[in-house]
């Protein structure tokens, strides 16, 4: 099997790499690549992604990667991560940003003022562990307890303008989408390779999925 890991200069690319090494069979080939034919060849592609979206979309798109990415999302294991996740919709208010529309929805920011159950005021970025409730069955969530936490930074979150694209929320003052998932296409807010054994789970079974 091979494993391409979208490489357009952001993200934590040899974090990514290195746990999908860690839960990958013998013989697996993870590649992290700017090549768009490396990822035409690839059997699985993943698109990781840390820092501001107009950064990330600049430097995506002046690697000539869009119709690479677009080609993977239509017909292979595709995964999103973070900053990838919003790179999928139509715009994000980071630098009024355009994405990549393969997702419909946006990317607004966390308002001000947000607090939590006990009434303190949450601070933005929202950072750290929380509690991801799965709202449907998938095959990435195999194993993995509903509630279970992942590790989450990010001062902005995904709105799909349709509520069946959501596969888990999270709640961080509201209830926001923290997966969304469609066909053969899967992405989370959160980062499943700093997420422990439940992150580790998550890119075991994206290793195995048959969309």
């Amino acid at each position: 099997m091979k494993v391409a890991i979208v490489d357009y200069g952001m993200g934590n690319l040899r974090s990514v790499a290195k746990a999908i090494e860690h839960v990958s069979e013998p013989g697996t080939l993870v590649q992290v690549s700017s090549d768009p034919a490396v990822l035409d060849a690839a059997d699985r592609v993943v698109v990781p992604g840390q820092g501001a979206l107009h950064d990330c979309m600049r430097e995506f798109l002046a690697r000539g990667l869009r119709e690479a990415v677009d080609r993977a999302s239509q017909n292979k294991p595709f995964l999103g991560i973070c900053v990838g996740m919003q790179m999928l919709f139509e715009h994000g208010e980071e630098g009024d940003t355009p994405g990549l529309g393969l997702v419909a929805g946006q990317v607004p920011r966390f308002a001000d003022g947000l607090v939590g159950p006990d009434g303190a005021r949450l601070k933005v970025p929202h950072m750290g562990w929380n509690e991801v409730a799965q709202t449907r069955p998938h095959a990435l969530f195999e194993g993995i307890a509903d509630g279970s936490r992942f590790y989450f930074v990010h001062s902005y979150y995904c709105a799909p303008s349709d509520a069946a694209a959501t596969a888990a929320t999270t709640d961080y003052g509201i209830a926001f989408t923290s997966a969304v998932a469609r066909d053969n296409i899967f992405a989370t807010q959160f980062h499943p390779e700093k997420s422990a054994d439940a992150g580790l789970r998550l890119l075991a079974n994206f290793l195995r999925w048959k969309p």
